[in-house]
């Protein structure tokens, strides 16, 4: 690790989640790193008033662009599952700013390409690589979904102690559909730049590994570290992947 403090953190989380689910992790980055972390709620997950239909990419993008204005210099970005589109929507507007991406278990496209065109190539060979996508409920109007509760243990928290699986599952809201089902447009002068780290998940059963390293042969240039989890290793193994991400967010890039 250099002299220099290590840039703070964005993290942001996945479909249905909250800025809640990297309280595990937080606290190995600030006492081994000294890394300052803004855990974020994206609009529209159930911590503020946004309308399920007025949610987009370009809206969280907005949110994390507003954010950026208050912080110095440059940033990290840890994204979790689909969080890890938004990670990279947000180094396409503003590559000056974004240091490095670190993406868990994350959605990471090509231009152009939704996770639904991975799944779709590969559920052939792998049926598995649906993933929740199954088991979800939708509302009435189809804007947005949730997942059961055995669903969310079996596919999400398998890994993680019972009572904190439970809790996790719990705290799930719905998710807006305009969030999720989306396609990103990357440019190699502005998202390509960014230097990048993906953190497989040996055990994910929303994600499967054939899934992540798909995405991996699709968006070359990734230094890549393998965890032996499911699909939230930040809250199943929180230690594990402060050691795998560390030597990425403090390093010189």
């Amino acid at each position: 690790m250099s002299g220099r403090r290590p840039d703070p953190a964005i993290l942001i989380h996945g479909a249905w989640q909250g800025a809640w689910v990297w309280d595990r992790l937080i606290p190995p980055l600030a006492s081994r790193a000294k890394i300052e972390s803004f855990a974020i709620d994206l609009p529209g997950n159930g911590t503020d008033n946004t309308s399920p239909a007025d949610v987009s990419l370009e809206l969280y993008v907005d949110h994390i662009g507003t954010l950026l204005k208050q912080l110095p210099e440059r940033v990290s970005l840890v994204a979790h599952s689909g969080g890890g589109v938004i990670a990279s929507a947000v180094s396409e507007r503003y590559p000056e700013r974004i240091g490095r991406i670190a993406y868990v278990a994350g959605i990471m496209l090509p231009d152009g390409l939704s996770y639904a065109d991975i799944v779709a190539e590969l559920k052939r060979d792998h049926p598995s690589a649906t993933g929740i996508a199954p088991h979800l409920i939708w509302s009435p109007d189809r804007l947005t979904s949730h997942v059961p509760m055995q669903a969310a243990l079996h596919y999400f928290f398998h890994d993680c102690p019972s009572a904190e699986a439970a809790a996790a599952a719990k705290r799930l809201t719905p998710q807006p559909d305009r969030g999720r089902a989306v396609k990103v447009h990357l440019t190699p002068e502005r998202f390509g730049r960014v230097p990048r780290l993906y953190v497989e998940a040996e055990a994910d059963r929303s994600i499967i590994l054939a899934c992540q390293r798909r995405m991996q042969a699709l968006v070359l240039g990734a230094e890549v570290v393998t965890l032996p989890t499911g699909h939230a290793p930040h809250l199943a193994a929180p230690v594990l992947l402060a050691d795998a991400l560390l030597p990425f967010l403090t390093g010189r890039v």
